[in-house]
C-alpha cells in the first residue's frame, strides 16, 4: 500500500462510523505503544482494540483501509526514525481546547499501548526505569492538561507547541528504548503491498 497523509478528522469519522469508542488521537497513540513494545506483531490486537465486535462489512473495510495506511506510515516513521514522525492531532485551525484535548487522548492511548497486555518482568523494569518512567510520568501529567482560559493567547499556543514536539520526540525515544523487547525482523518496514489483514 502507497503511503499517504492520514487526517485526524477523516480518521476519527471513521472510527465513530465503525461504532469504535476510540478517537483518531488515541488510536494512534495507542498504536505507538504498542509497535514501541511488540513491533509489528502488534497490528492485528491494534485493530482488535479499535474495531472490538465487528460492523458491517463495508464499514470495516472503510475503516480498515485508513488504518492500514496509518500503521504503515507511523511504523515506517518509527523504524527508520525519521524526523518527520508526527503525533496525529488536529489541524492549527481547530481550537486550542480541542487541539489540547486531543493531545492529552493521544497521551491516554500511547500509555495504554505500553501497558495493555501482559509483560515479562524484564520489560516492566525497563518502563519503571529511566528515561522511560520519566516520560509515561509525564505524559500521565499531560493526559490532565487543559487550556488555562476559553480564549487561548500567545503563551497558551506556545505551550502546547513545546508539549506537543516533547511527545513527538518522546515517543520515539521510548520505541528505540524498547527495542530489545521486541522481535529482531521487527524492525524491518513495511512492504508496499502489505497490509494488516
Amino acid at each position: 500500500m502507497s503511503e499517504q497523509t492520514i487526517d485526524h478528522n477523516e480518521l476519527d469519522h471513521a472510527l465513530q462510523q465503525c461504532g469504535s469508542n476510540w478517537n483518531a488521537a488515541q488510536a494512534h497513540g495507542l498504536l505507538c505503544g504498542r509497535l514501541s513494545v511488540a513491533g509489528p506483531d502488534c497490528s492485528n490486537d491494534w485493530l482488535g482494540q479499535l474495531l472490538g465486535a465487528a460492523p458491517a462489512e463495508a464499514t470495516r473495510d472503510s475503516c480498515t483501509t485508513i488504518l492500514d495506511s496509518l500503521y504503515t506510515r507511523t511504523w515506517r516513521q518509527l523504524v527508520e526514525r525519521q524526523s518527520e514522525f508526527e503525533l496525529l492531532l488536529p489541524d492549527d485551525v481547530e481550537s486550542l481546547a480541542c487541539r489540547t484535548e486531543a493531545m492529552s487522548h493521544w497521551c491516554e492511548g500511547f500509555l495504554h499501548g505500553l501497558v495493555s497486555e501482559k509483560h515479562p518482568d524484564k520489560l516492566k523494569k525497563r518502563l519503571a526505569a529511566e528515561p522511560v518512567a520519566d516520560i509515561i510520568k509525564d505524559m500521565l501529567q499531560i493526559t490532565r492538561a487543559a487550556p488555562s482560559g476559553e480564549v487561548a493567547d500567545e503563551e497558551d499556543e506556545q505551550a502546547l507547541v513545546e508539549l506537543v514536539e516533547y511527545l513527538r520526540v518522546a515517543a520515539q525515544l521510548v520505541y528505540e528504548e524498547l527495542a530489545e523487547f521486541r522481535r529482531p525482523a521487527a524492525d524491518q518496514p513495511v512492504a508496499e503491498n502489505e497490509t494488516l489483514h
